[in-house]
């Protein structure tokens, strides 16, 4: 009787390990799955992103050369622009970063809506003395920029688009 018992437990402990064995296996497989589907999903989500990341030397290309001109601010562009100066880490710049997607779809054609990493591009957050994130840099066309700082909400976005960029009403 004590044989078949430890006979019993034993099947049953084998048994036990097999399933979980089978079960982390299963699991993997689907962490990989979950994985490749997150990243198609993000890689989608990119694919639609309208704002434009910018690094020290596209600045100097599409946005000022403050290098070639340090005495005066010479905009670029061919339409108004927004730069975004923000990090990943941070929460107020994470709540900007809808509404800006959101503007840079609706004034699609009228405006560029940049984005710069102060983490990646530190020697350009440093020349335009950004120590503050989120900072807002307007860009009119044949004017001076404005900055401002601190997470706006969409409708103060807007405003400043329609009157500082687009100079409607």
């Amino acid at each position: 009787m004590k044989i078949q018992t430890k006979t019993l437990l034993a099947a049953a402990l084998i048994f036990v390990v097999a399933s979980c064995s089978n079960s982390n296996q299963n699991k993997g497989s689907k962490d990989s799955e979950t994985k490749e589907t997150t990243n198609t999903i993000q890689n989608s989500e990119n694919s639609m992103t309208k704002t434009i990341k910018l690094t020290r030397a596209d600045f100097l290309t599409k946005v000022a050369n403050y290098e070639a001109n340090p005495e005066k601010w010479e905009y670029l562009g061919d339409k108004p622009c927004i730069i975004d100066f923000y990090a990943d880490w941070c929460g107020p710049c994470k709540m900007v970063a809808p509404i800006l997607e959101e503007l840079a779809a609706e004034y699609e054609g009228e405006i560029y809506i940049y984005k710069v990493d102060t983490e990646a591009e530190q020697q350009l957050a440093a020349e335009f003395g950004i120590r503050s994130i989120p900072s807002l840099l307007f860009c009119p066309m044949g004017e001076a920029p404005q900055m401002a700082q601190g997470a706006l909400p969409k409708d103060a976005f807007k405003q400043a688009i329609d009157e500082v960029l687009l100079k409607k009403s």
